[in-house]
């Protein structure tokens, strides 16, 4: 398997000079940052098996990093990369569900099924039980994710991971605001010219 360009970083996150989320929850927000996103536009990283491997290695490399747990060994095939590109999308329809309210035109887009993937429950010398992943290539990967996820909501902390409300933008964020109340990736990049072209529509409606 190639080496991973640089297991310091979140490798789809990275591309966007954002700040990860902490711990695993990094993996979460990489996930959806592998979308062709931010301006210019970067490239989507699962468009083709190449470049969905070279994003698996590293992105489990640098998971292992910060979790202190061996990097899982994550092999994509043509069928896998569609399913991992399916659960991308899945993922990402949840948390605009959540964040963002319908559009005011055009029929409402259907709800995906409900995700399910495999996990066990382990327990340690120290008398903590922690969720074990399981499964092999994109499946494991889909439960790396969901099981970050799912601690990250015990901790009131997975809601905070956010896309940018600026569609021309849509990167994935991480909110570190007291209230949680960023809807910016960037409120100098994205949120300025938003409000700005907002109040400039707004002026010639009036007049």
């Amino acid at each position: 398997m190639p080496p991973a360009s640089d297991s310091a970083l979140w490798p789809a996150t990275a591309r966007y000079d954002l700040d990860p989320a902490p711990g695993g929850l990094g993996l979460v927000q990489d996930l959806l940052n592998t979308l062709p996103a931010g301006a210019p536009r970067q490239p989507d990283l699962l468009d083709d098996l190449d470049s969905a491997t070279q994003w698996a290695h590293d992105v489990a490399a640098r998971w292992s990093t910060v979790t202190g747990r061996p990097a899982p060994d994550v092999t994509l095939d043509p069928a896998g990369l569609r399913a991992l590109r399916t659960f991308r999308d899945e993922l990402r329809y949840g948390i605009d569900a959540r964040l963002h309210t319908a559009p005011e035109s055009g029929p409402p887009e259907p709800a995906p099924a409900p995700r399910a993937t495999g996990a066990t429950l382990r327990l340690d010398g120290n008398g903590s039980v922690h969720l074990e992943p399981a499964g092999a290539g994109a499946d494991l990967l889909v439960s790396l994710v969901l099981a970050e996820l799912f601690e990250a909501q015990l901790t009131d902390v997975g809601r905070r991971i956010k896309t940018c409300r600026n569609p021309r933008c849509q990167v994935a964020f991480y909110d570190r605001s007291r209230n949680n109340s960023g809807v910016w990736h960037s409120v100098r990049v994205c949120g300025l010219p938003t409000n700005l072209r907002a109040h400039r529509a707004r002026r010639r409606q009036a007049d």
